[in-house]
């Protein structure tokens, strides 16, 4: 089994969900007006030019990327840490010898706080797209749903934060791990393993009213229909409901045994801390965006609570022993009095920023440094994983399925880490479908 070190405790805040909407997107040609910049060397063949429209420096080797934050608004617990990701990359690149780019190029972040408000979120993308060649990432889903016609529009990529299987469906929000559905397909898997076949089941799900729920619903359904498991009660809250005494009453009433939680950490303490004030005590399994580190902390929600707590994710997490975490630790490391203590959010934008590099690194070397031509460069990434701090990633193919593997893992209280009690893999229902 592997651990996780901690990532030191973080107050408990309540947050609201990054829900997920629908859209979806087409390809489009490449923009017909794209200018031509000399570069030398770096645009392609020795000596040819380098096709630019937007964001693009090609004279001094600048690249320009948005990033549309929550800095002060109800998600900033997890917004601040997720911009400051992006910002220690930027310090790498820009140091110069990362390989991440070309010699002698650099990126330049403009970056926006949205507050976690879908109409600023609207302006400050028109604020900022006539300057950037893609958004590096936009923050909560429901800040992302209103830019969709827009991005295909300018025909520029907006990376979200977000898992919403809905960001799949359209080509211009590329999402780079699994989704909440196959998270929640995959803890099913785990379930029906522990108990010991699928009749000594009796699964319960309690999910956001929102798409974020939808998702885990999903995903938790069509997983039960495969193993034959009753589902015998679906709850619902809202992100940020304090009182679940109803909710909680509800689960232990109808005897089930294994939960999942498709909700927020404003949600997740509030059910497993009123569960336990009932003494009721299944198997707990969360989706990613159901823990916040705040919770290693027992003067916040004493430990004993989650107890019978699990996290279904698909990603690394920080000290995990893969390739490119020990150099990512030491540029962390030789900043942290800048960007504070350690946090899974800032190593995640970090990932993220990887993906979008290699593909702005393909595209510069291709000659085309233009939207579109990030984007084709984009979806050429296939079975890549970052040298080793991901699962392999797939953006060939659209609709997008960039990856179906996740793990189940379990808190060790006692040492603040993470031990791994079911290994990455693809959902049993989902290969059946």
């Amino acid at each position: 089994m592997r651990k996780l070190l901690g990532f030191g405790a973080l107050a408990l805040v309540m947050v609201t969900a990054p829900a997920c909407g629908k859209g979806k997107g087409k390809d489009k040609d490449k923009d017909k007006g794209a200018a031509k910049g000399a570069v030398g060397e770096q645009g392609g063949e020795k000596g040819s030019a380098l096709a630019t429209d937007k964001g693009v420096d090609a004279a001094n080797k600048v690249v320009r990327i948005g990033l549309l934050n929550d800095e002060s608004g109800p998600a900033a617990i997890i917004g601040k840490p997720y911009a400051k990701g992006k910002r220690l990359l930027a310090k790498r690149v820009n140091a110069g010898g990362s390989g991440l780019l070309p010699d002698g190029w650099t990126i330049e972040l403009i970056e926006k706080d949205h507050q976690y408000n879908p109409q600023q979120s609207v302006q400050h993308y028109n604020a900022i797209k006539s300057d950037v060649l893609f958004i590096g990432h936009s923050f909560g889903t429901p800040n992302t749903l209103p830019l969709r016609d827009m991005l295909e529009r300018d025909n520029i990529v907006a990376f979200p934060a977000s898992l919403s299987s809905e960001m799949a469906k359209h080509i211009y929000t590329p999402p780079l791990g699994p989704d909440y559905r196959v998270e929640a397909m995959r803890a099913m898997d785990w379930v029906v393993e522990q108990a010991g076949g699928a009749d000594k089941v009796k699964a319960a799900i309690v999910y956001q009213k929102d798409d974020y729920g939808k998702d885990g619903l999903e995903g938790w359904k069509a997983a039960a229909e495969h193993y034959g498991v009753k589902i015998v009660s679906e709850q619902t809250v809202a992100p940020g409901q304090k009182d679940v005494t109803a909710v909680v009453a509800a689960l232990k009433e109808s005897g089930a045994n294994y939960v999942m939680l498709t909700v927020l950490p404003s949600g997740t303490g509030p059910i497993v801390g009123t569960a336990a004030q009932l003494q009721y005590g299944p198997t707990w399994l969360g989706n990613t965006p159901s823990w916040i580190d705040g919770f290693f902390n027992p003067e916040v929600i004493p430990s004993a609570v989650f107890g019978n707590f699990h996290m279904v994710t698909g990603f690394s997490y920080w000290g995990e022993d893969v390739p490119g975490m020990s150099e990512f630790l030491a540029l962390w490391e030789s900043h942290k009095d800048e960007y504070g203590p350690q946090d899974w959010y800032i190593l995640g934008s970090y990932v993220q920023g990887l993906v979008e590099l290699q593909a702005l690194h393909r595209a510069i070397e291709s000659g085309d440094a233009t939207r579109a031509g990030f984007l084709s460069a984009l979806q050429g990434i296939d079975n890549w994983n970052a040298g080793g701090m991901v699962q392999p990633v797939s953006l060939s193919a659209f609709p997008y399925l960039v990856s179906t593997r996740t793990r189940v893992l379990k808190p060790d209280f006692a040492n603040k880490t993470w031990t791994e009690v079911g290994v990455f893999a693809e959902p049993a229902s989902l290969k059946a479908q």
